[in-house]
């Protein structure tokens, strides 16, 4: 057997090993911690879980505080693995597509992670989460979401929509741009971690599970607010800065 493979089967059962440990978290210490304890322990989880992928962190920039009203970050989306990367910096409340709640064992973890979720095709429900992020923004809380809306190969970007800024301009609180790259050992990008077309999940975990030397770039931006701009023409300038940050 490849070397490849045998080094992507020891992933997957150390990762697996690690799932099961998140779910004997949640289901039975969850219950007795604060808030903060049980934010630390998501991000403590998701540090360990991108590691066990035998993906390195690189940081670049310095997440932003949140101030009294919030902060909200923004990426560009590649891969299953942009959330634990993510949160393995910092702890946000990710806004994701409803389904997401009914998947088996995403979904469990992603609500310890208190995820947010949007039905897409619901008007109303597109504002019932405008309201929500708008008040968690108020309370303090760090939010984040891709505004391709999708997965790209990690080349080029997709057009950004700016629907969920609108949250932020309502009670003008800043958003803070990110930076998403997947490079391999010669500091190439590297389609391992991908998870687009018609990949499956599992397809684009073994791929990344197998793969060698694989590094998550990330790299915050400046926080910026609105200042007069509407939500499709800050949701341009964020796609701008983002792909500068790629650079």
């Amino acid at each position: 057997m490849e070397t490849n493979t045998w080094r992507g089967l020891g992933r997957l059962w150390r990762l697996l090993a690690h799932i099961l440990a998140g779910f004997w978290i949640v289901y039975t210490r969850f219950p007795r911690l604060g808030e903060a304890e049980r934010r630390a322990t998501v991000q403590r989880w998701a540090a360990e879980a991108v590691r066990r992928c035998g993906i390195t962190l690189q940081v670049r920039g310095t997440p932003a505080e949140a101030g009294p009203d919030g902060l909200m970050l923004v990426a560009n989306h590649i891969s299953w693995v942009d959330i634990p990367t993510i949160h393995a910096i910092r702890f946000c409340r990710f806004i994701s597509k409803s389904e997401v709640k009914h998947w088996p064992v995403v979904g469990r973890l992603a609500d310890s992670a208190d995820t947010l979720y949007l039905q897409r095709t619901s008007r109303r429900d597109a504002h019932r989460v405008l309201h929500t992020m708008a008040e968690r923004l108020q309370q303090g809380d760090v939010l984040a979401f891709f505004p391709e809306g999708t997965t790209s190969e990690g080349v080029d970007l997709l057009p950004f929509h700016g629907n969920l800024l609108q949250a932020a301009i309502s009670v003008d609180a800043p958003v803070q741009p990110v930076a998403l790259q997947f490079l391999d050992a010669q500091g190439r990008l590297s389609q391992a971690p991908c998870y687009i077309g018609d990949d499956t999940l599992l397809e684009s975990l073994w791929r990344t599970v197998r793969a060698e030397g694989v590094v998550a770039r990330v790299t915050f931006g400046e926080p910026e607010r609105a200042q007069g701009r509407s939500r499709q023409q800050w949701a341009q300038d964020l796609q701008r800065t983002v792909a500068e940050l790629r650079r």
